[in-house]
């Protein structure tokens, strides 16, 4: 008895490890791949999985007697059956929902009832019927520079030869790799050699145009070297203004293009993703409607454009921007990118917001080796690897059903269901600021805009932000429009007293003959900055102002800093960070004095008449200027929209170059100069004041060498005793 209780416990062991390591393999597959967002800043925002890898489809699951070889593309129709453009079998590769063959087409009887084959072919599309046509299979013979078409069942119909246009360069070679077609039977093809865009034919290939056409920059050498080239070298260079297309997919619901390229230069588009461009000017995918306008919204914190924190966003430490070689139309009108060098698949909303991006290399279900080509089929994605000639199939997760639900919500104006989808997505990811613009968005339309607010300030969405409060404000003046007008006013008279009074007090003390008190000092601060000639003369010579009255601009300057930090509106300062009170000290004491200093030493040699208490009240008394512009900047600033934020700016501008102004002349005045002198002696200033601060930051160096010496021998001395 006690040997078969020794037997059971093994056994019961041994059960329990299988189910301990068969649940640690489930985790590890559950983790082949990290799903995630960006916030505003760049940052990756981890979120749920949108979708999850549920198989691995090979030849064997297919059904194929020859596996695929280095397969080229991958489309559906509306029936869920996949069609596959296997490139090194020269053939297309047609399986039912259930991802089993149905067919193969390879060879076929051509309109001249000679025996024709495919010639690695790598671009496939399938339209649906319509008026004019059944369901047709669209294929890009690549090998033989042409389009064949078939039906449904992969009977011939017919060839569609390479377009004719005096449009096409002479030399050209005709290579199609790519095609799609509208509602309208207008076929979108891209050819692998072809720079001017996509090419437009009719359904039987006449050609109309091309759209789209990808625009490039000139290094400053080229610039140069084409002012010097002959009109025949012109425009035999003339490939440098525009790269290839690679993919194209189409929007069906709305009748648009989507084209892909990866050929622009990674800079242009490193440059247009830092810049946020909205033109998609250097954009890698471009949305065409049919006269070829580009069209795609472009919403999102970040442009469309696959990886936005390339430098490090990789798990093989791959760098540089994504290379983009297809996209994919899925539900609700979002779409999908990939990206070969990550094996990784970015997906937007139709205004351009990032969903969530996904995929990573590896060997684990959800891994890829080489990806090829993306597809949607009903909630399912799958993807094409080219490196393992299979299918990878991912299921939509409940995540992702919330997800396009809440947008399929506010396509329809059901904002109050919208509202409780995106809620139902921030329970299960806090971090996707998406979600709060959605919430806010519905509340926007559902006229809630001060509820609005609250959500657009959590995603730091400040474009929707200011579309609410501009109504807000709307509202506000229409009810209190007297008030606004009494306010203005008010402030126009006190400001223009106030003006009137440092004149009255300025002209009195000018012939008094008295002694100066502090705020008579203080109030010909406000006749200098109106008349720098004779004010910065007198207050030399006249000693019309002081070293206190001086100190108490430096202070007011630094205040108004302050207060510009704490104070300014939402638009001006969305994260709400600022500098403390020491830093705004800093700020403003370290330029100052520098620039007194460099500018006594400097002058000191070359005769100028101002000392060093001339130069800093000249100097003290420019600073007026600051917080008579700045402060009522910023109180405006709470008040603006997105389109008013320059004029804050602008005047903020406007107060500094005011300032250097005053500061140039002051000089000049100061150490009686003419203006060309002066200038020479300005310029030397900021080389002096650069200067300084070198010997100061060389100077601070050697002394903390100098204390670590000291305190590694005192240490090693104390060690030793």
């Amino acid at each position: 008895m006690k040997k078969m209780s020794m037997k059971k416990c093994l056994c019961v062991i041994f059960s329990l490890l299988m189910v301990a390591s068969s649940l640690v393999v489930t985790s590890s597959a559950g983790s082949a791949y990290q799903t995630y967002t960006y916030d505003k800043d760049g940052k990756a925002l981890y979120s749920p999985d949108a979708y999850t890898a549920i198989k691995a489809v090979n030849a064997v699951d297919m059904g194929l007697e020859i596996p695929l070889a280095n397969p080229g593309d991958m489309v559906t129709d509306l029936n869920q059956n996949i069609y596959i453009a296997d490139t090194g079998n020269n053939r297309i590769v047609v399986l039912d929902r259930y991802y089993k063959l149905k067919f193969t087409i390879s060879e076929f009887d051509n309109d001249q009832g000679v025996p024709d084959s495919l010639a690695a072919p790598q671009g496939v599309f399938v339209s649906e019927p319509n008026e004019k046509y059944d369901r047709l299979i669209w294929v890009c013979d690549t090998g033989s520079n042409r389009v064949v078409v078939f039906d449904e069942n992969g009977e011939f119909v017919r060839i569609i030869e390479e377009p004719e246009s005096q449009l096409f360069d002479e030399n050209s070679v005709y290579k199609p790799v790519a095609i799609a077609v509208d509602a309208y039977n207008r076929l979108y093809v891209v050819s692998s050699t072809t720079y001017q865009g996509v090419i437009v034919m009719t359904d039987a290939g006449e050609f109309t145009g091309f759209i789209g056409a990808q625009a490039v920059s000139l290094s400053a050498w080229d610039i140069i070297w084409r002012r010097f080239q002959t009109d025949a070298q012109r425009e035999a260079s003339e490939t440098v203004v525009s790269t290839e297309f690679n993919n194209v997919a189409i929007n069906r619901e709305k009748n648009l293009v989507y084209a892909t390229t990866s050929t622009i230069d990674d800079a242009d588009v490193e440059a247009s993703i830092r810049g946020n461009d909205k033109s998609g000017k250097y954009s890698p995918v471009k949305l065409l409607n049919a006269n070829g306008t580009e069209i795609m919204r472009r919403n999102g914190f970040h442009i469309p454009a696959g990886e936005i924190d390339f430098s490090t966003r990789s798990t093989d430490d791959i760098t540089g921007v994504s290379t983009i070689i297809d996209v994919a139309v899925g539900p609700e009108n979002t779409w999908s990118l990939i990206d070969e060098k990550r094996n990784r698949i970015y997906t937007y909303d139709f205004d351009g917001n990032l969903l969530f991006a996904f995929g990573d290399n590896g060997t684990m279900l959800g891994n890829l080796g080489s990806i090829e080509a993306v597809a949607y089929q009903d909630t399912n994605l799958m993807v094409l690897d080219k490196t393992n000639n299979n299918i990878t199939v991912f299921q939509r997760t409940e995540y992702g059903d919330i997800l396009l639900q809440a947008i399929a919500a506010e396509s329809t104006q059901d904002y109050d269901l919208a509202i409780d989808l995106w809620t139902d997505v921030l329970k299960r990811n806090s971090n996707f600021d998406s979600a709060y613009v959605g919430i806010g968005q519905a509340m926007y339309r559902n006229k809630d805009y001060a509820n609005s607010l609250t959500y657009f300030e959590s995603a730091y969405d400040t474009t929707n932000w200011s579309n609410s409060y501009k109504e807000i404000r709307k509202e506000w003046m229409s009810t209190y429009f007297i008030v606004l007008l009494l306010i203005i006013v008010v402030v126009i008279v006190g400001v223009v007293l106030f003006f009137r009074t440092m004149a009255k007090i300025n002209k009195k003390v000018a012939v008094s003959g008295k002694k100066r008190t502090f705020w008579q000092e203080v109030a010909y601060g406000f006749h200098v900055i109106f008349h720098p000639f004779d004010g910065f003369w007198d207050l030399k010579h006249e000693k019309r102002g002081s070293v206190r009255a001086s100190v108490f601009f430096i202070v007011l300057a630094i205040a108004t800093f302050y207060y510009q930090a704490i104070g300014q509106g939402y638009l001006m300062n969305p994260n709400g960070g600022y500098a403390g009170v020491w830093a705004q000290v800093l700020g403003v004491l370290v330029p100052l004095f520098l620039f007194v200093l460099a500018n006594w030493c400097l002058t000191t040699l070359f005769e100028g008449e101002g000392s060093f208490k001339d130069i800093f009240i000249a100097c003290s008394y420019s600073l007026v200027p600051l917080p008579l512009l700045i402060i009522p900047a910023t109180i405006y600033s709470n008040f603006c929209v997105t389109t008013e934020t320059q004029i804050v700016s602008f005047i903020g501008t406007l107060a500094f170059i005011w300032l250097g102004i005053l500061i140039f002349f002051g000089t000049m005045v100061t150490h009686d100069y003419s203006m060309g002198k002066n200038v020479i002696t300005v310029l030397g200033t900021v080389v002096a004041m650069v200067f300084i601060m070198f010997i100061a930051v060389l100077f601070t160096t050697l002394v903390g060498k100098i204390v670590s010496l000291i305190t590694n021998l005192v240490t090693e001395i104390q060690y030793r005793i």
